[in-house]
């Protein structure tokens, strides 16, 4: 592997943490998921640092950032862009979106109409825009990190199961610990860490990466532990709608990419079952009773990756 993807990611990482305090898994799940060209769902509270973990991560990559604000009265051409006729030359421009960004924040995504969500949905999968006929390709790496708040459903429209879908990983950051609060109010006296932040690695760097996870090893037997966590969510006695191919694609490669990040050539059981809840607790639909029951997609995923069998994979395989 000629790239060094584990060095990559330490500078990255070590470089958001001068503003995202005591957040590391999540920030190598994150960077896991840009790896693998995917894009990454925070759901959480408010003021946990979505926002400022999106901007810390386009920073330390030197790539452009856009953000958008969702709200129920956004239109799909101001993600998307749109065409204003030009005087003096008699003819209708196209006006980038913020969607041409590289990094792309989708603030508070399911404040926005389903139909405004729809225009993201080419974008995320297709890597490119149509608009009047036209079709844009977007510079890549592209990367849509969105947020959104579970608690706060006044005004919100739910993601339907087909977008969920199109997000590689769902994380959530959570409340920093006593200590962690503590060192973020002694960062924050003088003025924000994030005004100082340097791009320590380039777009290129990211490219190079993202081509290098293609060729980390993956056992057979490490295969079929993917496929028997993701074919048991199907038949789940509390889930109604499991995992789809496309979740075994995305576990398969996230786990290529978490094994590259932790500095390895080949996927170990163990990054299979780190990445096994970012990458299905979203895709998975449970039955209304098991809800009332007050089961969680997070018990469930413990129990699909308790009761798969876990290979013994050496190195040397």
């Amino acid at each position: 592997m000629g790239v060094d993807v584990a060095g990559t990611a330490g500078r990255i990482v070590a470089n958001m943490e001068k503003v995202i305090i005591g957040k590391r898994p999540q920030l190598n799940l994150a960077l896991a998921a840009y790896f693998c060209e995917g894009h990454v769902l925070l759901e959480d509270v408010p003021g946990v640092a979505k926002t400022m973990f999106a901007r810390a991560l386009a920073r330390s990559v030197g790539c452009t950032f856009k953000r958008l604000q969702c709200t129920p009265d956004l239109l799909p051409t101001d993600v998307s862009g749109v065409s204003i006729f030009n005087q003096k030359t008699t003819e209708f421009e196209f006006r980038p979106g913020p969607v041409f960004a590289q990094t792309l924040l989708v603030d508070e995504i399911n404040r926005a109409t389903p139909r405004t969500q729809a225009a993201l949905l080419e974008a995320m999968a297709e890597r490119r825009v149509s608009a009047d006929g036209q079709t844009y390709v977007l510079k890549p790496p592209f990367l849509v990190i969105a947020t959104q708040n579970p608690v706060d459903q006044e005004g919100t429209f739910p993601l339907p199961e087909a977008q969920l879908d199109r997000f590689l990983v769902r994380l959530s950051l959570g409340y920093p610990s006593y200590e962690e609060e503590s060192k973020m109010l002694s960062r924050l006296q003088k003025g924000h860490p994030i005004d100082d932040l340097q791009p320590v690695v380039s777009a290129q760097d990211v490219i190079a990466c993202q081509d290098a996870i293609r060729d980390i090893h993956l056992d057979e037997k490490v295969k079929r532990y993917i496929l028997d966590i993701v074919h048991a969510s199907r038949e789940h006695e509390d889930v109604m709608l499991g995992g789809s191919p496309r979740a075994s694609i995305a576990l398969f490669r996230c786990s290529q990419a978490l094994a590259a990040i932790a500095g390895r050539d080949f996927v170990a059981p163990d990054d299979v079952k780190r990445m096994a809840h970012p990458v299905l607790g979203h895709r998975l639909i449970l039955k209304p009773e098991s809800r009332l029951r007050k089961k969680t997609p997070a018990v469930v995923v413990k129990e699909l990756v308790d009761d798969a069998r876990v290979p013994v994979v050496n190195r040397g395989e």
